[in-house]
């Protein structure tokens, strides 16, 4: 474990204890959870500042402000999460697996600021939390998926899952392709040694769903996929960034 690792996980510990408790008093404060969303984009703010690890964001072109999306991302890192948080300037709310809710601290402020948990090993659980999500979509709040379904070797573009595609059929929200860049380099996947760098994000541009049907979201996957591909870029973890 490097120098970097050793500081940083103590530090971000403590971090995330004190955010969790404050998300957890803004859900009280705001029952929509934005006021807790934007807690937890100060998390992440300063969880990247106290582990040398700066995140940059471009956008392909402007999204419009109102209107609700769904967000696809490619995943190699935890340090996506904190990218994200600190860096996607708008309301959304994650899809993600249901073991992370049980965390402590973390688990119990995801469950008050309204993420949504899914479990993929039980379809009929898994279907519900879709329809969940497909529900926030339509009230006009955004929500951003992992389509991987989980963090992947580095540089490694893994095999959709089709349910997040089956989301942006069923809300009928445009679907934006989010590419993440040099996360792996940072912190790869089964790994504790942090190595400070640069992570990219880019996040393309809107893509109409109502053209797809449930039943045949494979082209919709297809396109996603290909917009994330263009704009990903391999990093050699022994690189300088």
């Amino acid at each position: 474990m490097s120098i970097q690792s050793v500081l940083f996980f103590p530090i971000f510990i403590v971090l995330t204890v004190i955010f969790s408790l404050a998300s957890i008093l803004a859900a009280l404060m705001d029952s929509s959870g934005n006021r807790a969303h934007r807690v937890g984009a100060v998390w992440g703010t300063w969880s990247l500042f106290f582990s040398g690890v700066r995140a940059r964001i471009t956008y392909l072109e402007p999204l419009p402000p109102g209107e609700a999306y769904i967000f696809a991302a490619n995943h190699q890192s935890a340090f996506d999460i904190l990218a994200l948080l600190s860096k996607l300037k708008v309301q959304f709310r994650w899809l993600a697996k249901e073991s992370l809710f049980k965390t402590p601290f973390m688990g119990w402020a995801m469950t008050r600021v309204g993420y949504i948990p899914i479990n993929r090993s039980h379809p009929k659980s898994a279907y519900k939390s879709l329809l969940l999500a497909a529900k926030k979509v339509g009230s006009g709040t955004s929500v951003l998926i992992f389509p991987e379904g989980t963090r992947q070797e580095p540089n490694h573009l893994g095999e959709f899952k089709k349910g997040g595609f089956i989301l942006a059929v069923k809300s009928g929200r445009p679907l934006v392709p989010v590419s993440i860049s040099g996360s792996a380099a940072v912190l790869p996947k089964k790994s504790f040694s942090i190595k400070p760098g640069k992570i990219d994000i880019v996040v393309g541009k809107p893509i109409p769903t109502k053209e797809f049907s449930v039943k045949a979201v494979e082209p919709l996957m297809e396109q996603v996929r290909a917009a994330i591909q263009q704009q990903f870029r391999p990093v050699n973890r022994g690189a300088r960034l």
